[in-house]
């Protein structure tokens, strides 16, 4: 795969991320909304975390920003291509299982630490502009998870490219790298909570925390994992949207009783 990669031209390189990216944004949205809208609540199993409704137009919002989003990272795939091309990378295509296993448990740490840099730099004064269209989802879909300004996108969309000048990586494991980033982007916005009784530190409570920072802006600024923001005393409290979401669930409340 390493070989057919590389012998792609520009224009082949650009169309197949744009179906790549474009085709799992909406295989994974559409799967996430329709276990957390409809198949999940029926079983019994988990909860809404955030009672609030979606702001007017949120999702036709999303949508076209994720479009943006889609075309930045489809396009963007001719920079780790180019670092192929030109030799300042390469790709393994002799690497055993054990080792694209390896590959990816490391990208997956490394995508946090990234993650969590660029976001908590996305949150200064001199960035936050980039951010706040991110943000004006409040109560998150699986949809937001692509919706991102151009600059924010051009920030998280080059993950691989430091650790590709570094060594010298599996086709799979970076192949991998988009697809465990939005499984776990789908997760940490779809406004669910999959595992209750797990603890707020859990890692898979990582839908938990994240619905904390859209509903408080401020802290948690991490990916899936908690170790970024507990090195930096980021990490929110768990009851810290508790007032928030409260306030909200009264409002439903009584729009509930006003309507009946």
């Amino acid at each position: 795969m390493a070989q057919t990669f590389e012998s792609l031209s520009v224009w082949q390189v650009i169309v197949a991320g744009l179906l790549f990216f474009g085709g799992i944004y909406l295989l994974f949205g559409a799967v996430t909304w329709l276990l957390t809208r409809y198949v999940l609540p029926a079983l019994g199993i988990g909860a809404v975390l955030d009672p609030r409704p979606l702001r007017p137009g949120q999702l036709r919002h999303e949508f076209m920003q994720s479009g943006v989003s889609i075309l930045i990272f489809g396009v963007g795939m001719v920079f780790p291509w180019g670092l192929v091309k030109l030799g300042w990378a390469r790709l393994d295509s002799d690497a055993g299982a054990v080792q694209i296993l390896l590959e990816i448990l490391f990208l997956l740490v490394w995508n946090d630490v990234h993650f969590w840099i660029n976001h908590r730099l996305l949150h200064t004064r001199w960035l936050r502009r980039f951010h706040l269209p991110h943000h004006r989802s409040v109560v998150t879909t699986p949809f937001s998870t692509y919706s991102f300004h151009p600059i924010e996108a051009l920030m998280l969309g080059n993950v691989i490219l430091l650790p590709m000048v570094l060594h010298e990586f599996s086709f799979w494991s970076l192949f991998a790298v988009p697809l465990f980033s939005l499984f776990f982007n789908c997760v940490g916005h779809a406004n669910y909570d999959f595992f209750p009784r797990v603890s707020y530190a859990h890692w898979f409570a990582a839908s938990r925390r994240h619905h904390l920072h859209h509903a408080c802006y401020h802290g948690n600024y991490g990916f899936q994992f908690t170790f970024m923001d507990r090195l930096f005393r980021t990490r929110l409290k768990a009851d810290a949207a508790a007032a928030q979401l409260d306030a909200g669930a009264r409002r439903v409340g009584v729009a509930v009783r006003a309507s009946s």
